[in-house]
């Protein structure tokens, strides 16, 4: 990385953070509020003070509607200095912060069932800051990929280091969308119940923000895959003109040729199409109107016989007939299917093995796309009844389209 001159990085780092321990220090009571609350409250800060505060990541907002929360980090930090062993998080991991809300949520449903209140909105405080560091975790690793696109990339000299530094962002994304992948809101429903606060909290509030998160690191990918295709070029241009100075440095007498004088181009040269001269009859020039008549006269005349034109007759449509008597056939075979699944009795059945075990003419592609929409046509009453797993990989590393191989299909067995 380009190296400027380290005292004077070393006097600003210093200074920031003179800075931002200066802002701990000054807004210490409002922070502790906030650390033993939901939310830090803003009676006590100026808008200045809660702008230099949001600048500086001591604070954040996770929503224009929200409060103004504490940073993950700085919570970790106080949990730290204060040994609050019931805050203090010492792995970051997505499955073990899940399972912590998982008891969480346990606990608020034995408090809330022997009507101890008090501890019901301590347990619901607790589990809607574990919520909310899982979103920071997110949002600082996120803002960390964009800080590095924007600093790291550009002041790497050398194009293999370039191309290192997009491929470790590029698992750091992947670590991120596996994170996310462990969160599934149908666990969730089913663990919250009909309680409205749960609801609110771990349902349609998380799914909000991993929507966020997802859009983010979406855009964030398309900006590496951009800049390792801007890189291999450059690397690509920077190897041929390495090369050419390589060969020019073992050939000091070299002076390329004059290959328009050649009789004999090399192939690497003769890419050029060859020149079609066009012509044209300059109808405006009376002396040359002889010479094309007789050209004219020339010419040699069609010998197509002109066919004989009939009178059209009413139009008939006798391939929409066809074409709906094959399309309920389709249907009646896909009934079919899901009656064969409804027999086995909750073993999954492949709906291409059916297919080709039932000898039916249909193309696979077609099969599995009207599978697909016999179970999207169900009712919601009628969904539940079957689990539909698709057997499906991306396109490639760089798309995120998904091909469907296959679809299983079964019976939901009951709780």
């Amino acid at each position: 990385m380009s190296s400027g001159d380290p005292h004077a990085l070393e006097s600003r780092l210093i200074s920031l953070g003179i800075d931002r321990l200066g802002l701990l220090g000054r807004h210490a009571e409002t922070l502790m509020a906030g650390y033993a609350r939901d939310e830090v409250p803003l009676e006590g800060l100026s808008t200045q003070a809660l702008n230099r505060l949001l600048g500086a990541r001591i604070l954040w907002r996770p929503d224009e509607q929200g409060g103004v929360k504490l940073a993950p980090k700085v919570r970790e930090l106080i949990a730290e200095m204060l040994a609050d062993e019931a805050r203090r998080h010492v792995n970051a991991d997505v499955a073990e912060t899940l399972e912590l809300m998982r008891s969480l949520v346990q606990s608020y449903r034995e408090a809330r069932d022997a009507g101890e209140y008090w501890r019901q909105e301590q347990q619901l405080l607790r589990l809607r800051q574990e919520v909310d560091d899982l979103n920071g975790r997110f949002a600082d690793a996120i803002d960390s990929l964009w800080r590095r696109l924007n600093s790291d990339f550009g002041f790497v000299s050398r194009l293999g280091d370039k191309i290192r530094e997009n491929e470790r962002a590029q698992k750091q994304i992947v670590r991120l969308l596996d994170g996310l992948e462990l969160i599934r809101f149908d666990e969730l429903i089913e663990l919250v119940g009909s309680d409205g606060a749960l609801r609110k909290l771990l349902v349609s509030g998380l799914q909000q923000q991993l929507t966020h998160h997802y859009t983010s690191l979406r855009e964030v990918q398309r900006r590496l895959i951009e800049l390792m295709a801007r890189f291999r070029q450059q690397q690509s241009r920077s190897r041929l003109v390495a090369g050419m100075v390589g060969f020019l440095r073992e050939h000091p007498g070299f002076v390329p040729g004059n290959y328009a004088r050649r009789s004999e181009v090399p192939e690497l040269i003769n890419r050029a199409a060859p020149i079609r001269p066009a012509g044209a009859v300059a109808l405006d020039h009376d002396a040359d109107a002889r010479l094309i008549t007789e050209l004219l006269h020339c010419l040699p005349r069609s010998v197509s016989r002109p066919e004989p034109v009939t009178a059209a007759g009413v139009a008939e449509w006798p391939e929409d007939t066809r074409v709906a008597a094959r399309r309920q056939a389709l249907k009646e075979d896909v009934e079919g299917f899901y009656l064969a699944v409804v027999d086995q009795d909750g073993e999954g059945v492949s709906a291409l093995e059916y297919l080709q075990g039932s000898d039916l003419d249909w193309d696979e592609e077609l099969w599995l796309f009207q599978v697909i929409a016999e179970y999207q046509a169900l009712p919601r009453s009628e969904q539940r009844a079957f689990r539909l797993h698709r057997v499906e990989t991306e396109a490639s590393p760089f798309n995120h389209l998904r091909l469907i191989h296959d679809v299983h299909l079964r019976l939901a067995l009951p709780a």
